[in-house]
């Protein structure tokens, strides 16, 4: 088999040792996708742990369900939402999906 390699090239080759550049390239990569999807991502669920922990009987707002609504009731797991005069829906906390603008359900309920 000494026809596809000449034994001179073959005594000069040697094996590359612990090599940092090429850990280089992976390691770029794994911080380039950290910024772009991961830490984006916490930012947003953190930004909603807040939202949520920052609700009070009477906030209106917005589940992910689109219904929209006054909290009534403050419970630790789940919220009671007034959808319409004396109807509570009860939902997850997680569930919500963004707080409206004070008079926004009032407005809403007058005009129907």
């Amino acid at each position: 088999m000494d026809f596809f390699i000449s034994n001179a090239m073959a005594e000069g080759a040697q094996v590359a040792g612990n090599d940092f550049a090429g850990l280089l390239m992976p390691m770029a990569i794994l911080v380039f996708f950290y910024f772009l999807f991961i830490r984006p991502g916490q930012k947003r669920a953190k930004e909603h742990k807040k939202m949520v922990d920052s609700l009070s009987k009477g906030t209106e707002l917005v589940t992910t369900g689109g219904l929209l609504g006054k909290v009534a009731h403050v419970d630790d797991n789940f919220i009671g939402l007034e959808v319409s005069p004396e109807k509570v829906v009860w939902i997850q906390r997680s569930a919500i999906s963004s707080l409206m603008p004070k008079g926004t359900y009032k407005a809403l309920v007058r005009n129907q």
